[in-house]
């Protein structure tokens, strides 16, 4: 497969990088900037720099053409602003997905956030508040979209342990931690099974194989 990656320099968006070259997959990874090419390299990526926050429709569906997937993991990142989780979050998710539709691209994977469904608790940091509302908008343009075989996916709270291939996999799994490298596995598996699509998943760490758990999730 060719898959291509909106915040390719991310640490889920480097893991995955990692994974699908290793298997053979030719991937590429959209960032921001140049400086940030050496690391996608490393990772067995292709460097795209391209801006999501100022690139058009068509500028992104170019780097978008022949992809068998795409996938969403771009974030305005922590040390940002309200302002900036809007136009990243939210905006550039949307202009990705009008992109992956011009160019043909079905298969479209989001890395989302759990809580982005609700309105964010009182008390709540506004720029997180400002991140689950914005991430909750980009889920809900995605989701209204025909175009798309799209599935969403919400892990907990992300950890740097080494992944342990466990997890648990559901609409709904309450809150716990899970290791990036576990939602990177997901994400792969995710992309090799089309039955999920439509779908808005929840991940934390748990007992069941990545690959059985996406399975089970796929049958019903």
């Amino acid at each position: 497969m060719r898959i291509v990656i909106a915040g390719g320099h991310g640490q889920i968006a480097l893991r995955l990088e990692r994974l699908l070259h290793g298997r053979g997959d030719e991937v590429a990874g959209i960032v921001r900037r140049p400086e940030q090419a050496g690391d996608l390299l490393a990772a067995g990526g292709e460097p795209v720099v391209c801006d999501l926050e100022s690139a058009s429709v068509g500028d992104v569906a170019r780097h978008l053409e022949g992809a068998d997937a795409a996938v969403f993991a771009a974030g305005a990142g922590p040390g940002s602003g309200t302002a900036r989780k809007d136009t990243v979050d939210r905006a550039a998710a949307a202009l990705f997905a009008d992109a992956a539709e011009a160019a043909g691209v079905r298969r479209f994977l989001v890395v989302s956030s759990m809580g982005a469904d609700r309105e964010p608790p009182e008390g709540t940091d506004p720029v997180f508040a400002a991140y689950l509302r914005a991430k909750g908008a980009a889920d809900a343009d995605v989701r209204a979209r025909s175009g798309l075989d799209w599935t969403i996916l919400r892990p907990g709270r992300l950890t740097d342990e080494p992944g342990s291939g466990l997890v648990t996999l559901a609409e709904s799994t309450g809150r716990a931690d899970v290791t990036r490298d576990d939602v990177a596995a997901t994400l792969v598996a995710l992309l090799d099974e089309p039955r999920t699509a439509g779908r808005t998943l929840e991940l934390i760490g748990g007992d069941v194989p990545v690959t059985e758990a996406v399975k089970a999730v796929a049958s019903h």
